[in-house]
């Protein structure tokens, strides 16, 4: 699979002794990037994931490198989860990236606006609900476990909390970009999932994918379920609901599907799990 995940990865102790986390667990823990090299980092173990293990097709620039680059990371904040080690060589294992709404006024807008027409949720966002978009969500092998998701989740809880997020949105990847192989899952999230009118986005036409392929009455639910990616799965439990329409991201080598969030429903069911008392524990 290439490098080994404690190489490109790695972060110097010392810069990260220059910014608080979040939250802590052991030797683990959540915080924003604040330098460079912690970008880096975060690029690297998306490349690892990305293009390595998931089989996504790199630009010559980012093969050169080893790093999942894109102008929006400039403009980006980037939650890292930091293995700390028992060596004193840390290392960011998890990682999210979050563009909050006035930001992406202020720039190039927001990313999903690619495949998705995103006019009815910015028709009903305001500064005092403001969107959040999340993006490259990757975790590294060893650390796919709960504790690492967790304080990934509790690092969100506490930005929404400082950033008046009303929704947050983002767009979640079937693996594999032949859309009648995710036929089942599409069909179970268009009938079970589907957002209301204000908060459905709908895939741009060319690479629009129909997602009611199946009746209902045609689909097992519940196998439906299980076959979905372990990151839909999470979204599903803290109250999401999907966009009109898949997405083929040939790049990725993926179907993708839009994903809201209201923040409201999460506070509301999680906040004693995801939300701690002070900045890091």
């Amino acid at each position: 699979m290439g490098l080994p995940f404690s190489r490109p990865t790695a972060v110097p102790s010392q810069l990260l002794a220059q910014a608080p986390a979040i939250h802590r667990v052991g030797q683990l823990d959540v915080r924003l990037a604040v330098s460079e090299a912690e970008v880096a980092a975060a690029q690297a173990l998306r490349y690892q994931i990305f293009y390595d293990e998931m089989g996504a097709l790199p630009s010559a620039r980012m093969a050169a490198v080893r790093r999942d680059i894109d102008d929006y990371d400039a403009i980006c904040d980037h939650l890292l989860v930091v293995d700390h080690g028992l060596d004193g060589s840390p290392q960011v294992v998890g990682t999210y990236r979050l563009l909050r709404q006035s930001v992406a006024q202020a720039h190039r807008g927001f990313y999903s606006a690619s495949e998705y027409d995103l006019a009815p949720l910015i028709a009903n966002s305001g500064p005092a609900s403001q969107l959040l978009e999340l993006g490259r969500s990757c975790v590294a092998p060893a650390w796919r476990n709960n504790t690492t998701i967790t304080l990934l989740w509790r690092g969100i809880a506490t930005y929404l909390q400082r950033h008046s997020i009303g929704h947050m949105f983002g767009c979640a990847s079937l693996h594999g970009a032949e859309p009648l192989l995710h036929a089942a899952e599409l069909s179970y999230l268009y009938h079970h999932h589907l957002a209301p009118p204000e908060l459905r986005a709908t895939a741009h036409a060319g690479n629009h994918v129909p997602m009611n392929q199946l009746d209902p009455t045609a689909i097992d639910s519940r196998a439906a379920a299980r076959a979905l990616p372990p990151l839909i799965k999470g979204y599903l439990r803290v109250g999401a609901m999907v966009g009109n329409g898949g997405f083929v991201d040939a790049q990725f080598n993926t179907v993708d599907v839009f994903v809201v969030m209201p923040v409201d429903r999460i506070t509301s069911r999680y906040a004693g799990k995801f939300v701690g008392v002070g900045d890091a524990e």
